[in-house]
């Protein structure tokens, strides 16, 4: 399906939602350091486990595992504290700061798992000022795939769910996203993999831009 002829761009929205690793920011080496080294510390399957830590708030991904003596709050704060120290690589995706920028700064926000600190050093080390208004994993009580993170990111908009446009990378966020009863399109830049989703899908942000019309309503036009 070509962006022109896909869902989400047929419409209009009242505000953008944007998950921000593998959304706007390519954040997988250095997480996959951080995280691969943690879980060889651990005794895990490092190939069966990568894939399950993405798009998800750090405490939720060591909580599911259930490993007998690891706390998971202590746990996931070393991890962050690794990943703050470990950004060598963290890059915006093409396109996504102009896309970004194009943005009424009222209309918008992060919504990531995230916590708050790491957010600020991934967003700092990819060029990409930060906006005015973020979600991050201490605002939540239940991360992704809880939708509770992008119902929040809406009313900080002062919006509802079902009028905004989330952008995602991974599962986790795609079900959050439906679950909060908002359009979904996925960006696709750092999937080795194809994904399978009846959603918009989109590359990156290179061939697209942004428009506004004269109610401040959004839309995403293809450049082609």
């Amino acid at each position: 399906m070509s962006a022109a002829q896909s869902s989400a761009f047929s419409k209009s929205y009242s505000g953008f939602l944007f998950d921000m690793d593998g959304t706007i920011i390519n954040s997988i080496a250095a997480a996959e350091r951080v995280w691969g080294n943690w879980a060889r510390s651990k005794g895990l399957d490092v190939e069966k486990f990568m894939p399950t830590m993405h798009g998800k708030r750090g405490i939720d991904t060591i909580g599911q595992l259930n490993l007998p003596g690891v706390d998971p709050v202590a746990e996931s704060t070393l991890i962050m504290e690794a990943e703050i120290a470990d950004v060598e690589g963290v890059v915006a995706l093409p396109g996504a700061i102009d896309f970004l920028a194009s943005l009424p700064p009222e209309r918008w926000a992060i919504v990531t798992s995230s916590p708050y600190r790491l957010a600020m050093a991934r967003l700092d080390a990819a060029g990409i000022p930060v906006p005015r208004f973020i979600v991050t994993a201490e605002d939540v009580k239940v991360g992704k795939p809880d939708p509770q993170c992008y119902i929040l990111g809406a009313e900080r908009l002062g919006l509802r769910t079902s009028d905004c446009l989330v952008f995602e990378d991974v599962m986790a966020g795609i079900k959050a996203g439906e679950a909060a009863g908002a359009d979904v399109l996925v960006i696709t830049a750092t999937h080795s993999h194809p994904v399978e989703t009846g959603h918009t899908t989109l590359l990156n942000y290179e061939n697209v831009h942004a428009h506004v019309d004269g109610e401040g309503k959004l839309s995403i036009v293809d450049n082609g």
